[in-house]
């Protein structure tokens, strides 16, 4: 087994709520189990940057996943207020292009280094078909596009990439250890994959060499969020 495959992914449950007042009582039901979390558009929206504060305040990292994508002055200018929040990884969008990349990479290493940026490639709801309907395309290969948007945030310089599991060894063979791969998508075997089209288990997402694995619905739709999130925990120790 290769060193990037025998390391142990950091699990990050995704905290996909509208109100903080949900988000925080999943988080004390969690309680040692995870302390890391992804708050994503719709609790930001809903909650604001006191929510990110209240996790970092419990002792939590946080995963700011706001995907920004603008021109370069302003994703810049929010990259440097998510780092004063203290977040510890932060995404924007690959196909925001080299210049933004740079930009953004620029802003998070004069705020010191703490807040990490990841890219994101292709979002796992698209499958080919979705993606070339939505980039005007009449055929395009999921992998060599998330490829080739890896290959742009690494040569900015940035912390990883989000990409589903099923691309994570291409974008190993291209990168190296120039990227921290980060696989949303994440399903305990037999799961419903409810709307993600390109959805892994977390021992495979693990074996393919995800730095950082994101658990929605696996873990905060279950019966007992405790009990599935012990689960791939223990999936996680015995597949190393």
């Amino acid at each position: 087994m290769s060193e990037v495959a025998a390391m142990r992914a950091s699990p990050i449950v995704a905290l996909d709520y509208g109100s903080a007042q949900d988000a925080l009582a999943l988080v004390q039901r969690l309680g040692d189990l995870c302390r890391f979390y992804k708050v994503g558009s719709e609790l930001f929206t809903s909650a604001g940057p006191e929510v990110v504060r209240a996790l970092i305040d419990d002792g939590a990292e946080v995963f700011l996943d706001l995907k920004f994508h603008d021109i370069p002055n302003t994703v810049a200018g929010a990259v440097r207020s998510a780092a004063a929040l203290g977040v510890s990884l932060l995404t924007v969008h690959a196909s925001g292009g080299a210049a933004m990349l740079r930009a953004a990479q620029e802003a998070a290493s004069a705020a010191g280094g703490e807040c990490r940026l990841l890219a994101v490639t292709v979002l796992t709801s698209f499958d080919a078909a979705a993606l070339a309907e939505s980039w005007g395309r009449e055929e395009i290969a999921v992998e060599g596009e998330v490829v080739r948007l890896a290959l742009s945030a690494a040569d900015a310089g940035l912390h990883g990439v989000v990409c589903s599991g099923a691309e994570a060894g291409a974008v190993r063979t291209a990168c190296g250890d120039r990227l921290a791969l980060l696989v949303p998508g994440i399903r305990l075997a037999g799961g419903s994959s409810h709307d993600q089209r390109r959805v892994m288990t977390p021992a495979a997402a693990q074996a393919a060499g995800a730095r950082y694995l994101i658990l929605g619905r696996a873990v905060t739709a279950a019966a007992d969020p405790r009990r599935a999130m012990a689960t791939v925990l223990a999936e996680l120790a015995t597949s190393v």
